[in-house]
This record gives structure tokens, sequence and C-alpha cells, in this order.
């Protein structure tokens, strides 16, 4: 019974997203989320608390999400709102929308407005982004996000309905907030972090495959690519949908990038070239529907 929602959501998110009147108005429920997930943090991860008690704290306030998002998904199927709830926490469309973006800004106003508009959507310092590594930055968040944001969502929707897309929200709100290996996030986000890469590792492969299906005749170096360099991604998860998009577009990918201060040496992925630009965005987007459109296909030939 869940494959009907799951199709309409994609369907419905892919051509309307979600309306900017809609958001001014009411917000979204990823940020009712996230004020949630703040108040947690402020009540129950005090400096003052030793690092196994907010340990235990993180591990109690990740599981209250968990629960309260089940039971808010399961009210919310009653009162007959699944449809354009479940719609609005797929990403489809504004993935497309913010990498998209990117390629205009290089190509409209060069390297300075490619970088305003990369820091949008990654976390890397963009003052340290050539032309090429602003456009890699934009591919591998399309290729990231197709897995956190579009299939891992529709995934749990089609196995749990709309207390399934939910709760995985939930978790993946709580760890892209909490779930960092800082002074102050380290304990208390562990639980979050852990239960996200968990919940993350089918739709990851899944991601990846989706990426080779659409690929066309790259689709074998694709397959190659993601077989023999996802491993290589400090992320359990994220090299999967990255390493296939590497091998469909013949780039390099990942590599070594800076974050505030910090240089992070990762390792490259793929075998093609590591400059790329605006065209290369437009290749990934191109692919990247593709796999959305391959999702829908087989989410509708499973309901017939």
């Amino acid at each position: 019974m869940n494959l009907p929602l799951l199709l309409g959501a994609l369907l419905l998110e892919a051509v309307v997203g979600y309306p900017d009147a809609l958001y001014r108005r009411i917000g979204h429920p990823v940020s009712w989320i996230g004020a949630a997930i703040d108040r947690l943090d402020r009540g129950l991860n005090r400096p003052a608390l030793s690092a196994g008690r907010r340990r235990a704290n993180g591990v109690l306030a990740t599981g209250v999400l968990v629960v309260l998002s089940l039971l808010a998904g399961e009210l919310l199927s009653r009162a007959w709102l699944s449809l354009p709830v479940a719609a609005s926490l797929l990403a489809q469309r504004s993935l497309a929308s913010h990498v998209a973006a990117v390629a205009a800004a290089l190509r409209g106003g060069g390297l300075a407005a490619g970088r305003a508009a990369v820091a949008h959507i990654v976390g890397r310092n963009p003052e340290h982004l050539d032309e090429a590594a602003v456009a890699r930055a934009a591919i591998e968040s399309l290729a990231e996000n197709f897995s956190d944001g579009v299939v891992a969502p529709a995934l749990w929707c089609g196995l749990l309905g709309l207390p399934g897309i939910l709760a995985y929200k939930a978790i993946n709100t709580a760890d892209s907030m909490i779930g960092h290996r800082t002074a102050r996030h380290a304990a208390f986000g562990w639980a979050a972090a852990r239960l996200d890469d968990w919940v993350n590792l089918p739709a990851s492969r899944l991601a990846g495959f989706w990426i080779i299906c659409a690929a066309g005749r790259r689709a074998p170096a694709a397959w190659r690519t993601m077989w023999r360099d996802a491993g290589l991604h400090r992320s359990p998860n994220a090299g999967w949908p990255e390493a296939a998009m590497a091998g469909a577009l013949g780039l390099r990918l990942n590599g070594p990038r800076v974050y505030g201060s910090e240089r992070v040496e990762d390792a490259w992925m793929g075998d093609g070239r590591s400059a790329c630009g605006a065209e290369d965005i437009d290749r990934a987007l191109r692919i990247y529907w593709g796999a959305c459109v391959i999702q829908v296909g087989v989410v509708a030939l499973l309901w017939w």
C-alpha cells in the first residue's frame, strides 16, 4: 500500500517541488524537525556534563526524535496528509535547481559567482576552490544528495509509508546538525551519526546503481569505478553514488579539500580528468534526472 504513495510523492515533487510561498508562510517539515533537534541539543548537551552522560543523552534524544517522527507520520496519515507531506520530504527538484544554479553562476559570473553558489550546498571553504573544484564540488554534492535526499527517503517511504520517511528525515537532519566530531557534538551526536550511517547504507548502494543505469554507454565504467573506489571515501555511504558518478562522467571526484582552515587529504575516485566546468555539471544533471526517472519507473513497475 506504500507504493502508490511513493509514486505519487515522487511525481508531485518532481513537477511542483516545495513552493516558496508555502515555505515563507509555514516553513518546511525539515525546519520543524531542526527546531526540535536544537531544543534537545540545548537541553541535553550541556558542557558541564561528562562525555559519557552526553553520549547517553544523545542516544535518548535520537530515540525520542525517531519515536515522535513515527507517531507524527501515523497521525498525519490518518488526516489524509500523506501525499503532500511525503512529497515535501523528497528533494529531486530542489537538489537539481541548487546544482544547476552553480553551473549558471560559473557561466554568468565566473569564479566568484560560482563560489558563492556552491557555498549553499557544500561545507568546504569556497575561497580555496578554483573553477574546476567548484564544478567538482557541485557534482559531488549532486551525487551524495541523490542518495540522502531522494533515494533514501523514497526507500523508507516505500517500506514504512509516511512514518518511515519522516523518521528517516529526522535521523538525517539530526546527523547534519549534531553528528559532527567537534568538541560539542562528538559525544552527543554519536548516536545520530551512527544511526544515519545505517539507515543510508542500502540507499547509497541503490543510488549508485540508478546512476549506473542512467550512464548509457559509460555504464560499465561507472560500475567498475563504483566497486573499486567507493570504499576510498571517508564516508561509508557517500562514496557509492559519487564513485558511480565519477565513472559515468569520466572524471576524478573527491580528492583533497579544505573545511574552514583544515585541509583534508581525501583520496581521488575515478580515472578521468579532474579539470571540469559548467558543462560537466550539465552532464551530471542529465544523468541525475535519468536516474530519477529510472527510480520512478521501477516503483511504478513494482506497484503494477
